[in-house]
């Protein structure tokens, strides 16, 4: 077989894992759960569609002030006003979740920040779109551009609140890759989300995130409903070094909405884990070199690969290393020379680059000439 045409294939690893597990069933109309580390989505339910996200899309409320305290275009103690919409519109006086701003007064940053997180103060929304944008619809298009950078696909933003609009939509994946970007963004600032409860001008009002009272290592994010939503929830749990992520919409009572959000953590928890497949520059194959100064390169990935997969049927994934052969001299350190096809039964086929692990000059005018004599003569590789 021609030697400079033909490709290698190498089974590195067979019958490892799958991820495939036992199918959960819920009563969300929409629902996801993500792995926090691989960003592996471990069951979906109408998970990518537009839909009423209900005062869960304060997160991104909340990812807006987040950057501008780490850009340092605010701070915790600057001084925001309470305009009157503010206080009409979402305050107590709307009838609406409220911090209780009082019209014309003064509220610091960061205790907003907590009303817009622990009471999920649509005032308290109103007032940092006002002061930092001018309008709560020019806060909107700060909210929809974040949202573009953050490669949120299905998501549209019409006010701070999440109050109904028939244009203000999101998807359960978004909010997931959202509640990802946040924790992953602002470890400085998400411990709020596990706050029970705050005070505010003397009243005391408690975190609506049911599973952060019934579940120990949850520790975010946050509740949502509305009729159109019905009861909703984005939850975080770290369970020991794993972290998931889950969103539900559309659940009919708030005890329904706790029943099936510790349901589904539950069971991501029990029914999967990481597998750490290679370590960062692990040596996966050497592949022959040709024409060059020595006779083999290690290829090697650049970072950890690790996997979510089912606990349940941990081997039945194909690891195949493919790259050509020979590899032609000179070759550079870091140099894309092959990849690492993983093939998951009942899952998608995910493909790992390999590189270089170090440089390979090419011979000289008469190596050359013995190499090609080599090769012509021998067939060696």
């Amino acid at each position: 077989m021609n030697n400079y045409s033909k490709w290698l294939s190498v089974a590195v690893m067979t019958a490892l894992f799958t991820s495939s597990a036992h199918a959960l069933e819920t009563k969300a109309k929409n629902a996801i759960l993500m792995d926090y580390d691989t960003g592996e989505y471990l069951m979906t339910e109408n998970a990518f569609v537009p839909v009423a996200p209900a005062s869960m899309s304060k997160l991104m409320t909340v990812y807006v002030l987040f950057s501008k305290l780490k850009d340092g275009t605010l701070s915790l103690e600057d001084v925001f006003s309470v305009s009157e919409n503010a206080w009409r519109t979402g305050g107590a006086a709307s009838g609406s979740s409220t911090m209780f701003l009082p019209v014309g007064g003064k509220v610091k940053v960061e205790d907003l920040i907590k009303g817009i997180i622990i009471q999920s103060g649509n005032d308290a929304c109103i007032v940092a779109a006002e002061n930092i944008a001018g309008s709560e619809e020019d806060f909107a298009v700060i909210m929809n551009e974040t949202a573009k950078k953050l490669g949120l696909k299905n998501s549209h933003f019409a006010n701070s609140t999440g109050l109904p609009h028939p244009d203000h939509k999101m998807s359960v994946e978004d909010l997931a890759k959202l509640s990802r970007a946040i924790i992953h963004d602002f470890p400085e600032y998400y411990s709020v989300f596990s706050q029970k409860s705050f005070t505010y001008n003397n009243i005391l009002q408690g975190n609506r995130n049911p599973l952060l009272y019934s579940m120990p290592d949850a520790d975010g994010l946050k509740t949502g409903h509305t009729s159109e939503a019905g009861f909703c929830l984005t939850a975080s749990v770290k369970r020991g070094n794993r972290r998931l992520i889950g969103v539900m919409t559309g659940l009919k009572s708030n005890k329904e909405r706790s029943e099936e959000a510790e349901k589904l953590m539950n069971w991501g928890f029990r029914e999967f884990d990481n597998y750490k497949v290679f370590k960062q520059f692990q040596r996966v194959a050497a592949a022959p070199v040709y024409m060059g100064e020595e006779d083999s390169i290690d290829l090697v990935v650049k970072e950890d690969i690790v996997l979510t997969l089912a606990r349940s049927k941990a081997k039945d994934v194909k690891l195949t290393a493919v790259y050509e052969k020979p590899v032609k001299a000179p070759i550079k350190q870091g140099q894309k020379l092959g990849e690492v096809k993983i093939e998951i039964p009942d899952g998608a086929t995910k493909t790992i680059p390999l590189y270089a692990d170090h440089s390979v000059r090419k011979l000289g005018f008469f190596g050359r000439i013995i190499s090609n004599l080599k090769y012509l003569l021998l067939g060696a590789e």
